[in-house]
C-alpha cells in the first residue's frame, strides 16, 4: 500500500502498515456495529411493535442486550487477523471473542425458553401442570450451560471425552439414588401430557372420592368429600385405576321396585305407564326401558333404566328424589302395595 521506508518498519513482529490496516479494520467494525445497533436496530425495533408476534421482539431485545465492551471484542478479534500475533495472544483474543459469542447465543436462547414457559403456563394447559413446565424449562436451560461448557473446552483443545464419560456415569448414579423422585417426577410429565384428569375433575382412586386441587412435580393433592385433603404421590396415582366423572355428559339410573304379589294382572300392565309418565315429567330426563323383569321370592321386579342429562351429583340426586316422591304418591292413590322381604309359612296339619 505504502512504498515509504517508514511503512515497513516493524512493532512487536508487525509492520506500521499492518497495524494500519488492523487500526482501519478495527475502526470500521466498531462504526458498523454502532449504525447497526442505534439505528437499523431502532427501526427493526419500531417495525416489530406492530406485529402480533414476540419473537421479533425476543430476537431485537437479545441485541439489544449486547454491552457495548463485546462490540469492541468483536472488532479488535476482526482488526486481529490483519496481525501476525504470538499464539498466546492469538489464542487469548480468540477465547475472549468465542466466549462472548456463546454467552449470548445462551442468553438468547434462554429467553426463548422463558418465553415458551410463560406461554405454556398462561394457556389452559399450562394452568395444570406449572410445576413440571417451569422444571422442565429450567431443565432446557441448565442442558444449554452444560453444553456451551462442553463446547468452549473443547474448541480450547480439551479432550473432553472422558469428562462426558465422567459425567454420564455420575449421572447414573444420582438417577439411582433418586429413582422414587425420579419416578414421580415422570408421572408428573405423564399426568400432564396424557391429560387422565384435570385440575377440578372429581375422580375415584381406590375407596378415596374427591376433587383434584394441584398436580404438583411428586405429588398431587385431592379435596375428599370429608372435607380433608389427600396427597398422593404421582407414581401411585398413574399406577392406579382413576374413575374421572369430569368429562361425564349424562348419568345413567338403574333401579328395581317391587310390589306384593296378589297384585292384578291388569295393574301390572299399567305399572310401566305409570313410572313412564313421572320420569318423562322431569326435565333433562331419558328414559331407556322399564320391563316387568321377574317373579322375586317376596315380590313382583320391576326394572328401570333412564338417564339424567346432568353431570352435577346434586341435580342428580334431586332428581332421583322428586321421581321416587312421585312414584310413592302414584302408589298410595292407586293403591298399589309395594313389597318388603317377607317370608309366608303355612302350616299342615
Amino acid at each position: 500500500m505504502f512504498n515509504y521506508p517508514i511503512w515497513s518498519k516493524t512493532f512487536l513482529g508487525n509492520s506500521l502498515e499492518s497495524w494500519l490496516w488492523a487500526l482501519a479494520v478495527f475502526l470500521a467494525v466498531l462504526i458498523v456495529l454502532k449504525i447497526f445497533k442505534t439505528i437499523i436496530i431502532s427501526r427493526l425495533k419500531k417495525l416489530s411493535e406492530k406485529t402480533k408476534t414476540q419473537l421479533d421482539d425476543l430476537f431485537i431485545g437479545a441485541i439489544q442486550k449486547i454491552a457495548s465492551p463485546f462490540y469492541l471484542i468483536i472488532a479488535l478479534y476482526a482488526g486481529s487477523l490483519a496481525l501476525t500475533l504470538t499464539p498466546l495472544v492469538d489464542k487469548i483474543i480468540y477465547y475472549v471473542f468465542l466466549i462472548g459469542i456463546v454467552y449470548y447465543v445462551i442468553r438468547f436462547l434462554e429467553n426463548l425458553i422463558n418465553y415458551g414457559v410463560k406461554v405454556l403456563v398462561e394457556s389452559k394447559e399450562g394452568q395444570e401442570g406449572m410445576g413440571i413446565i417451569k422444571l422442565g424449562g429450567a431443565i432446557l436451560k441448565i442442558a444449554l450451560w452444560a453444553g456451551a461448557i462442553v463446547l468452549l473446552l473443547s474448541n480450547m483443545g480439551y479432550n473432553v471425552t472422558s469428562l462426558v464419560a465422567g459425567l454420564g456415569i455420575g449421572g447414573i448414579a444420582v438417577a439411582l439414588a433418586i429413582q422414587s423422585i425420579l419416578g414421580d417426577l415422570f408421572s408428573s410429565l405423564t399426568i400432564f401430557l396424557d391429560k387422565p384428569f384435570k385440575i377440578g375433575d372429581f375422580i375415584a382412586v381406590g375407596d378415596n372420592f374427591g376433587t383434584v386441587q394441584k398436580v404438583g412435580i411428586k405429588t398431587s393433592r385431592i379435596e375428599l368429600l370429608q372435607g380433608e385433603e389427600l396427597v398422593i404421590a404421582n407414581s401411585d396415582l398413574t399406577n392406579s385405576r382413576i374413575r374421572n366423572f369430569g368429562p361425564m355428559k349424562t348419568r345413567r339410573v338403574m333401579f328395581t321396585l317391587g310390589v306384593v304379589y296378589g297384585t292384578g294382572a291388569e295393574t301390572l300392565e299399567k305399572i310401566p305407564e305409570m313410572l313412564k309418565e313421572i320420569i318423562e315429567k322431569e326435565e333433562g330426563t331419558e328414559i331407556e326401558r322399564i320391563h316387568f323383569k321377574e317373579f322375586g321370592d317376596s315380590a313382583l321386579i320391576f326394572e328401570v333404566a333412564f338417564y339424567v342429562n346432568s353431570p352435577d351429583y346434586y341435580e342428580y340426586m334431586d332428581t332421583r328424589q322428586r321421581i321416587n316422591l312421585e312414584i310413592t304418591k302414584k302408589f298410595d292413590k292407586e293403591g298399589i302395595e309395594m313389597a318388603f322381604p317377607t317370608q309366608t309359612i303355612h302350616l299342615k296339619k
